[in-house]
């Protein structure tokens, strides 16, 4: 039977969100699932990609209509996964693909046993922190929280279905997209 959906997980800065973008690129069997949240947008964001942004007033009235599937608040921002947007990829009868947080994973096993789940690691915790802090060209305010996440995370690995490490971008992409492939057919 093929795989109604895939999650990926990983520490804040470990590629998850670029292996998603690409693989959908990609693989037209595929819809990446694009969550809210009330973080502020980066350099080269815009609205939808790669998320939904809206305030924290918002996220708070959504969350008692009901209109999340899963929602967490990660390191200082709220994060959450619409219904809708579930409904309308399985709609089109596509593969839901989306890359969540640690929390959100738990809550989307609970509710969808079966999910197929993948953990990318960074190469090591240094190289987490370098990639974090060269990616908005400074320093996030929150980089001691999300280091201490990243070690936290990388402890729940061993309950994914698959682990990458994604230490060279390409042979990693790879591996995952072969992995994707195989959860498709």
């Amino acid at each position: 039977m093929k795989t109604r959906m895939i999650i990926v997980a990983a520490p804040s800065g470990a590629g998850k969100s670029s292996f998603v973008e690409r693989i959908t690129r990609e693989d037209a069997r595929l819809v990446d699932i694009i969550t809210f949240t009330t973080r502020s947008m980066r350099k080269g964001e815009s609205e939808g990609q790669p998320y939904n942004f809206i305030t924290h007033e918002d996220f708070e009235a959504k969350i008692k209509q009901g209109f999340f599937v899963e929602w967490a608040k990660v390191h200082t921002n709220f994060y959450g996964t619409s219904f809708e947007s579930l409904e309308s990829a399985w709609k089109q009868d596509k593969t839901a693909i989306m890359d969540i947080d640690i929390q959100g994973v738990v809550t989307f096993k609970s509710k969808f046993e079966d999910a197929k789940t993948i953990f990318i690691h960074p190469p090591s915790i240094d190289e987490l922190r370098r990639r974090i802090e060269k990616r908005d060209g400074k320093v996030p305010a929150d980089i001691e929280v999300r280091m201490a996440n990243a070690e936290k995370e990388i402890q729940e690995a061993s309950k994914f279905d698959y682990q990458i490490v994604n230490d060279v971008f390409e042979q990693s992409y790879a591996e995952f997209k072969k992995i994707v492939e195989k959860l498709l057919t």
